[in-house]
């Protein structure tokens, strides 16, 4: 039995040459399309190309608009975990009004953004950053000072906002310490594994959380979710992390918020804009630690990306279950 053959649109190419190849080789037994604008970000959506409209399956950051409108196409498969800006009413009616799938590659970011989120709350434990700065300012001993604010991670509680695939991956990492964590989902599934509580209910567990980590995606229902209100809401000795998007947390309030030392210290791997400008204020406010959008990097990333999306194009032509389906 032969296999069923489709025509794949392609909008994405990577910054590593050898996964382009691994894909334009994978995809040897279909009618593949290459859009006139092909984009090199996740982050970034190319402008729509009419030659998705011939197409089966769509891979990359297609223009959102045009998979709505595209009539052949079946599935459409996201080189990102984050999909806020397909997450829209009307595109989640016209796919499903047609029966089409929508799919993201959460699976590929999930370990190395869990990864990163617990690697800035062991720092923040055990006091990496201070020992750090004092490395490049005063190369002073301050052992007795540092010893005394680093704590164990072990028992200690964490507010996750938002629980999707990164969150359920860092309870897994850090299960071990034996944390008491709560998160906040709009929709529980049911399955989770730790205590959910609804967004109403979040300014009675702010005051008690020792790390909130921010997995929120981007959009209008997110917008500035972390305001003033809520980080006055967290204890002194807290910290907060951001590895979901820049756009759901209040900046300014955050500079504030630090400055006064209402919270204890900021972790961002995302801001708002990106890149984030040399004078920006975050960069020099106190207890605030940076890092440049990388947590879901790691040196195979655009391999896995690619064997993801035709693990999943296997199962599409097996009429079986893709993976990270969103839609």
């Amino acid at each position: 039995m032969s296999k069923p053959t489709y025509t794949v649109f392609v909008n994405q190419r990577f910054p590593d040459e050898s996964a382009n190849e691994l894909l334009a080789r994978s995809l040897a037994g279909h009618k593949v399309v290459y859009s006139r604008s092909l984009t090199t970000s996740n982050l970034a959506t190319s402008s729509h190309d009419p030659a998705i409209d011939e197409a089966d399956v769509a891979f990359g950051q297609p223009d959102p608009a045009a998979i709505m409108a595209a009539p052949r196409l079946r599935w459409a498969h996201l080189t990102s975990a984050g999909w806020d800006r397909y997450d829209r009413e009307d595109l989640r009616a016209a796919m499903t009004g047609r029966g089409a799938i929508v799919t993201n590659s959460s699976s590929v970011y999930e370990d190395p953004c869990a990864q990163h989120a617990l690697s800035m709350m062991l720092a923040h434990c055990r006091q990496l950053g201070a020992s750090f700065d004092n490395q490049r300012g005063a190369k002073g001993w301050p052992a007795g000072p540092i010893r005394r604010e680093s704590r164990l991670l072990t028992g200690q509680k964490v507010l996750l906002l938002s629980f999707g695939a990164i969150a359920r991956r860092l309870v897994e990492l850090i299960a071990p310490f034996g944390c008491d964590v709560v998160a906040v989902r709009r929709r529980p599934a049911g399955d989770e594994p730790v205590k959910i509580i609804a967004e109403a209910e979040l300014d009675q567990y702010l005051p008690l959380a020792d790390h909130v980590v921010n997995i929120l995606p981007g959009g209008v229902a997110t917008q500035a979710f972390v305001n003033a209100q809520r980080l006055a809401r967290m204890s002194p000795h807290a910290a907060f992390y951001n590895i979901g998007r820049g756009t759901t947390v209040d900046q300014d309030a955050l500079i504030e918020a630090l400055n006064s030392k209402r919270i204890a210290a900021a972790y961002l791997d995302v801001t708002t804009p990106e890149p984030l400008p040399p004078g920006h204020p975050l960069w020099a406010t106190a207890n605030c630690y940076i890092t440049p959008h990388t947590a879901g990097g790691h040196h195979d990333e655009f391999h896995r990306l690619v064997r993801h999306f035709l693990e999943n194009l296997k199962r599409f032509g097996e009429g079986t279950a893709l993976r990270d389906r969103v839609i």
